[in-house]
């Protein structure tokens, strides 16, 4: 069964992103074509990338343990949701220091995006976009954009409106089926960890 990761990308206190993650976790377990589970970066202490040499180059052979502990989490997946947040027009820097960590973990895996932010995290999930082609992932076209005035009660409590369960669905749909025919791809070069 292909395995999706939903990657909270914030780890900022009192971060929206937790109630975000819990609500596509709670959307998608109720899927048969696929397990779901979350990967919070909190529970992934990544200090600012330390790795001597960059991860394009490194054959899957890293030099510390926490980059080989998140090597081996990335790798256990076949696709991912990536939920983040708008930080001054980008993305949180904490999510983009993770995805540096590793290169060859990323390859040949589906990629959706449900942001959150002032106008729907829609300039964080462009970047992303472009990092993740980088990265060799496809990234899927439906999107969850989620709006802090009107998905947000006093922009603390999530109250998603009705049509982002629809939005959410067909994200899925899309990385379920992306993660499924990339499959031969990844088995014909699977990221090698050392």
């Amino acid at each position: 069964m292909i395995k999706i990761g939903i990657i909270l990308g914030s780890t900022r206190p009192g971060r929206k992103g937790e109630q975000v993650a819990q609500w596509v976790h709670e959307k998608a377990a109720r899927r048969s074509d696929a397990g779901f589970e979350v990967i919070d970066l909190l529970d992934h202490p990544l200090p600012l990338l330390d790795e001597p040499a960059p991860a394009m180059m490194s054959s899957g052979r890293y030099q510390h343990e926490h980059t080989r502990a998140w090597a081996d989490t990335i790798a256990s997946f076949d696709g991912f949701v990536m939920v983040t947040p708008e930080y001054n027009h980008a993305l949180p820097g904490v999510l983009k220091n993770a995805i540096d960590y590793v290169y060859a973990e990323w390859n040949n895996k589906a990629v959706g995006f449900v942001s959150y932010g002032v106008v729907g995290g829609a300039r964080a999930v462009e970047q992303l976009r472009l990092i993740c082609g980088a990265l060799q992932m496809a990234d899927v076209a439906p999107q969850v954009a989620l709006s802090l005035l009107t998905d947000f009660e006093k922009h603390t409590t999530f109250k998603p409106g009705d049509q982002h369960v629809a939005a959410l669905d067909t994200l899925l749909d899309h990385v379920v089926a992306w993660s499924t025919a990339l499959a031969p791809l990844r088995a014909a070069s699977p990221a090698t960890v050392a």
